[in-house]
């Protein structure tokens, strides 16, 4: 399932929650003009100097607050306004009772798309797609597709349909194509921990055959060497850091990968929290991406001496 917010509002109506359930666009005027109202008693100050602070022109303001308005503001001003006074744009909007910042996007259309059991599926191919020339960021669920052997993918994918499971090999060979793409600009963290885990058949890997564990193991030296600087790994301490999986797709969304679902941001301000959390992790690395073939190198040889 991927649940995605967007900013756009179509046709007269709202969609909010499942499909179907919408409200009549006045409506929505109505609550947003009266929140808004509130905003600027609450703040003290003048319509102009409201205006000012967020940005728009008097007139513009003045618009929005008329009973004769019967049109939403664009979501960058929805935006502006949530940013500058500190609440949410979901009770601007009369979506929430609360005003309380940061755990609302800007409202607009809920979509609720079925499919999502790979974290490699169609959308994301096209979301990367859409990125090529841009900085893409992910934290893998276990370790980066790039790096995988169809073992490995088949592995993972155990108790799936067979179709299933080749999709998920073709993910993870587009993933390389698309790497070694001379315009791809793609940094991966994750924990050290799920490599060493790996190498010691541990965990996740403990019923993953020796010979596989140690096939996958060089794989992954041999292409973080070749894939330097296109692609570049940072390894964290799993102890220290925590993240979920989650790719950032340039400054276009965010797709955060929740099991069966995403949660698909596309607001600016989120963009930006994900990509600190993100170079919060990098700053953290145990591991750089100069010594991930070294580091994996050694793993192997760790794990020749595991009894099999």
């Amino acid at each position: 399932m991927v649940i995605m917010y967007n900013s756009s509002v179509e046709g007269g109506r709202l969609e909010a929650g499942e499909r179907g359930a919408s409200v009549e666009r006045s409506e929505w005027v109505a609550r947003f003009r009266e929140r808004l109202s509130e905003l600027i008693a609450r703040e003290g100050v003048s319509r102009a100097a409201f205006a000012a602070r967020i940005g728009l022109d008097r007139s513009t303001l003045s618009q929005l607050l008329s009973s004769e308005n019967a049109r939403l503001p664009r979501a960058e001003t929805i935006a502006a306004i949530a940013r500058s006074c500190q609440v949410s744009a979901d009770w601007l909007l009369g979506l929430s009772q609360s005003g309380r910042p940061g755990t609302e996007l800007v409202a607009g259309t809920l979509e609720i798309e079925p499919g999502g059991a790979s974290p490699m599926d169609e959308r994301l191919r096209r979301w990367r797609s859409e990125a090529i020339g841009s900085k893409i960021r992910y934290v893998p669920t276990t370790l980066p597709d790039v790096l995988k052997t169809a073992t490995v993918c088949a592995y993972e994918f155990r108790g799936h349909s067979e179709a299933d499971t080749a999709t998920r090999r073709r993910d993870a060979e587009s993933n390389l194509n698309y790497t070694r793409i001379p315009e791809t600009d793609m940094e991966a963290c994750c924990p050290a921990q799920v490599f060493k885990d790996l190498a010691h058949g541990h965990g996740m890997w403990r019923e993953l055959p020796k010979a596989d564990r140690l096939e996958q193991l060089a794989q992954a030296a041999r292409l973080a060497e070749e894939l330097y600087p296109t692609f570049r790994m940072f390894l964290y301490d799993g102890r220290d850091r925590f993240s979920v999986p989650f790719t950032i797709l340039g400054s276009k969304r965010v797709a955060v990968y929740f099991g069966e679902m995403y949660f698909v941001f596309n607001a600016t301000e989120h963009i930006r929290i994900m990509t600190r959390h993100f170079d919060a992790l990098i700053r953290a690395a145990t591991v750089q991406p100069t010594e991930i073939g070294s580091y994996l190198t050694a793993l192997c040889r760790e794990a020749e001496d595991v009894p099999a």
